[in-house]
């Protein structure tokens, strides 16, 4: 049976990596962002590359009515989703004090209200039809409190609980969720983030293809977690072993304003 994919924040990075994954399957995609340029031309290229149907849908998930308006879009055009990839996301770097709290609150919209809405949208229909999966994008930030990205870094606290959560509901339903958690990547997060500063310290980062042939793969055998790379598995075990002060400590000055 033809397999229905849709990724949100699509348009570059992991997202745009993922949507070349589930092509290579030979899936149907539903394409989405803000970004329509980006996203045609993607889905040009993947119609052309695997001769599959792509959907595009425009949208913006900082605006809390996105979520419903999708679900109308894809009924209205016939549209059954198998698979949601919950890619979209943004942080922004600095002290929450500091930081504009109209723009840290569309973060909490963004990165969990849209994610839970979208999963609460699409998850029954999978569940009646005891097919599909969902791929929430977290972070390995998600393990960490993160001074100086604090609500970024909670909102993927958010994320891996969440998915832990229903990972464990969903046993011998025929639909799984999978919670990939990639450290720093390359991709135009600091763009997309509107991040106001950059980092004092730099980590080695991982291509966002790679993350995504991972998180793909992981998802594919049902897998919990995917945790790219073993310095970000040792980074999420970590807080386990470590006095949290310390781990405060050092993720403050990875994060450092100077």
């Amino acid at each position: 049976m033809q397999e229905t994919v849709l990724i949100t924040g699509a348009s570059s990075g992991i997202g745009l990596e993922l949507a070349r994954c589930f092509a290579a399957d030979k899936a149907s995609l539903v394409l989405v962002a803000r970004n329509a340029a980006a996203l045609e031309q993607l889905a040009a290229e993947l119609r052309s590359a695997h001769g599959i149907k792509v959907d595009v849908l425009i949208a913006d998930l900082a605006k809390p009515e996105s979520p419903g308006k999708i679900l109308s879009e894809l009924k209205g055009r016939g549209i059954t989703v198998d698979v949601l990839v919950n890619n979209a996301g943004f942080g922004l770097h600095g002290t929450f004090a500091g930081l504009p709290l109209k723009e840290q609150l569309e973060i909490v919209t963004v990165n969990i209200s849209a994610l839970v809405e979208l999963t609460g949208l699409l998850l029954p229909g999978m569940i009646r039809q005891k097919r599909g999966g969902i791929l929430n994008v977290g972070s390995v930030a998600g393990f960490l409190p993160g001074p100086h990205m604090a609500v970024y870094y909670a909102s993927k606290a958010f994320v891996l609980s969440f998915s832990e959560a229903l990972y464990e509901e969903l046993r011998g339903t025929g639909v799984h969720i999978t919670n990939l958690c990639p450290g720093p990547t390359e991709s135009n997060f600091s763009q997309v983030a509107r991040s106001h500063r950059t980092r004092k310290a730099q980590a080695k980062k991982m291509s966002a293809a790679k993350v995504a042939r991972i998180g793909h793969a992981d998802f594919r055998r049902a897998a919990h977690m995917s945790i790219p790379g073993a310095g970000n598995k040792i980074l999420s075990f970590a807080p386990r072993l470590l006095p949290r002060a310390a781990v405060r400590r050092f993720v403050g000055h990875y994060n450092s304003l100077d």
